[in-house]
């Protein structure tokens, strides 16, 4: 095994991860640079190489998690990108799905488009909904149309035409006229990106693709360029939304699948540490510096959808921008270490802005002038001022003090402890609400699931996270606060191909099927040998299905091998199980559909070697003692201070404790006791009040 190296860029910290060729890993953490977080990425990745003394040429692959696609859609900092469109249906975008996310609210706004009208075009064509040219494309009209928005700006164009997923062919020449039209203009072809029928979501997936395409191609050039001159011989690879990674050319050509990118390569490591430990049914908890991401794990792998939708409003369905891509189903909310905490009508209010890396918290004496969470928990005594991020930040425990106690305390007349402890409560009750969405919503029992808490904050937050859900048990990884960076070595090579198709099981014809697949399946295999991994890829196909005349499908499996009657039969009998086990009651008489026909290429096995605890000491010594704050003990109260490298496996601590790491810390409350297993994890239990 070769060095290998991952880096994930958050919106508060750039974290680091180092494989060597025995498998062990080396971790780094760095405070994220903007606007340009390359920098911190190669300073960091510099460092890290010359601590191990590994030059870069030795490095065989590195993969990259970043969050820039989302960024740039929800800051809304791309220009230039256009859409051109059947003429007709130039407000697509504008009008969406005509539904209300909070019916009863009457102040909420929609999800502004993200290219204004006069940037939208109309050609004059039309493709029916078999398949078949009802009106050819006027050649003249869609040259003018394409002068027009050049004329205006347009440097990325979107071309989404009615219908284009079964019949591309106008979109085809569209691309080919904008070739000889204006050759400097980069063109996104919905049958390219999003091959699947529904005109609203196909349209909003490939502007988002064109929207981010211009700067993510940046973006990954020059990172890429900037790590060859380092001596770097390898490819760069990027983690996709759907939990396996790709190239980075591939991702230049497709940027809306990597837009929740560093996020899914943490649920995949929470789901590998559930196989390690014994837990298959989990809920990955993710708090790093600016958001918490959360996700449901079942039966050891992450949930997923195909229906993702990006910055939405309260989590409410239907309040964010929709994309049909493959995704770990995430909620994500403005809950981390960075969130500003202040006083607003009354009552602590937390969230959702941050103060990210620049200033950051007040505590980083980096300018930061409003109180956060980081800046509570260092108060409250949780977080040690001197070791924070392996003591490379120098944290300033009294100016984190005085902003709280001005901006918090003061105004609500609070003592410092009150407001302090305040701000950590109500940080705390976001992320239960959010843990409700992705258990309770999805008809499941939090009690039933185990907690991985990881990222920076992650370990600080689980286990009250966990009481107050009822939780049993919560795993708490070692090296939690670049577990994401972890899980980008631990990601295949994945591509995932869908299309729309829609007919009664009954009526399929398996020859137009079959040869459908295999059109998928070269696609997807194409994407995965470009990434030069050893062996054959493995393909899986699958499809969504509903009952005649619903509007919301249910994901089944598809069997190998050709699509004949008694493998259609199958298909249909796996539905009937999976839609009762979803609503608690399925009819084998009515008639079932396919709507989306999908297929999943993955190549290559990576393995990573955690590193394991060492055998276990006559004695358990402390670190230190540190006054930290508990309801439970009537304040603040001496407590344990434990150093993670040194807890042997089969060690019990009680809480209340602290354990310190260099990535993160850990939190035991009173009536939680924790175990340390044999790959240095804490097993932590809760007990009732």
């Amino acid at each position: 095994m070769p060095y290998r190296v991952g880096f994930d860029v958050g919106g508060t910290f750039t974290d680091f991860v180092l494989q060597s060729p025995s498998g062990e890993l080396s971790t780094g953490k760095r405070l994220t640079t903007y606007p340009d977080p390359s920098e911190a990425c190669l300073a960091g990745l510099d460092a890290l190489l010359a601590q191990a003394g590994v030059p870069w040429s030795d490095v065989a692959q590195a993969v990259h998690g970043t969050t820039l696609g989302s960024n740039v859609v929800i800051e809304r900092k791309a220009r230039g990108v256009g859409l051109l469109t059947t003429r007709g249906f130039r407000d697509v975008l504008i009008i969406g799905r005509e539904k209300r996310y909070q019916v009863y609210d009457l102040q909420i706004e929609k999800p502004a488009s993200l290219i204004p009208r006069r940037l939208i075009g109309e050609v004059t064509e039309r493709v029916l909904a078999d398949g078949t040219v009802r009106t050819p494309l006027e050649e003249a009209d869609a040259r003018r149309a394409i002068r027009e928005l050049v004329a205006r700006g347009v440097t990325t164009l979107a071309v989404c035409l009615l219908h284009a997923y079964l019949n591309p062919v106008h979109e085809r020449r569209i691309a080919a006229l904008v070739a000889e039209e204006a050759p400097h203009v980069t063109v996104t072809l919905s049958h390219e990106v999003s091959p699947t029928f529904r005109e609203y979501e196909r349209t909003s997936t490939t502007v988002v693709n064109a929207y981010v395409m211009s700067i993510v191609r940046e973006y990954l050039r020059g990172l890429a360029t900037a790590m060859g001159r380092r001596g770097y011989r390898g490819r760069l690879f990027v983690m996709q939304s759907s939990g396996g990674i790709a190239t980075a050319e591939a991702m230049q050509r497709y940027p809306v699948r990597m837009i929740e990118s560093g996020p899914a390569a943490g649920a995949l490591m929470a789901a590998a540490y559930g196989e390690l430990t014994g837990h298959r049914e989990l809920i990955a908890f993710d708090m790093g510096g600016t958001t918490a991401k959360l996700a449901l794990i079942e039966n050891g792998r992450p949930a997923t959808t195909t229906a993702f939708e990006l910055h939405r409003v309260n989590n409410a369905p239907g309040s964010g921008l929709p994309m049909n891509i493959q995704a770990i189903d995430l909620v994500e909310i403005g809950a981390g270490g960075g969130s500003i905490a202040q006083a607003r009508l009354g009552v602590i209010a937390v969230g959702p802005e941050s103060a990210s890396s620049t200033p950051g918290p007040v505590c980083y004496g980096r300018g930061g002038v409003d109180p956060t969470v980081t800046d509570a928990d260092v108060v409250l005594g949780y977080i040690n001022p001197d070791y924070f991020a392996g003591g490379s930040i120098k944290l300033q425990a009294g100016a984190a003090a005085r902003a709280i106690e001005e901006r918090v305390a003061r105004p609500l007349g609070l003592s410092l402890e009150d407001a302090a402890w305040g701000i950590h409560a109500i940080v705390n009750t976001n992320m239960e609400l959010a843990t409700r969405v992705v258990s309770i919503e999805r008809g499941r029992d939090p009690r039933d699931l185990t907690l991985v808490a990881f990222g920076g904050s992650g370990p600080v937050h689980g286990c009250r996270l966990a009481q107050a859900l009822g939780i049993p048990r919560i795993v708490l990884p070692a090296s939690a606060g670049v577990t994401a960076a972890i899980g980008l070595l631990a990601a295949e090579v994945r591509f995932d191909v869908a299309r729309t198709y829609v007919r009664r099981l009954d009526a399929v014809d398996g020859a137009a099927l079959d040869a459908m697949y295999a059109e998928m399946s070269a696609q997807a295999i194409a994407v995965v040998q470009e990434s030069a991994v050893a062996g054959d890829a493995m393909v899986a196909r699958s499809a969504d299905a509903r009952y005649v005349g619903q509007g919301y499908e249910v994901t089944v499996p598809i069997p190998r091998g050709r699509l004949d009657g008694a493998a259609l039969a199958r298909v249909q009998a796996s539905f009937h199980e999976v839609y009762a086990a979803r609503y608690g009651y399925a009819n084998p008489a009515e008639p079932v559909e396919v709507v989306t026909w999908k297929l999943s290429a993955v190549g290559g096995s990576p393995r990573i070697a955690l590193a394991k605890a060492g055998a276990r000491a006559a004695d358990l010594r402390r670190k230190a003692t540190r006054r930290a704050y508990f309801p439970e003990a009537r304040g603040y109260t001496d407590t344990p201070v434990y150093d993670r490298y040194e807890l042997a496996a089969g060690t019990s601590l009680t809480g209340p404790a602290i354990v310190e790491e260099r990535e993160s810390t850990t939190v035991l409350p009173p009536r939680v006791t924790a175990t340390v297993d044999e790959y240095a994890n804490l097993i932590a239990e809760t007990r009732p009040a």
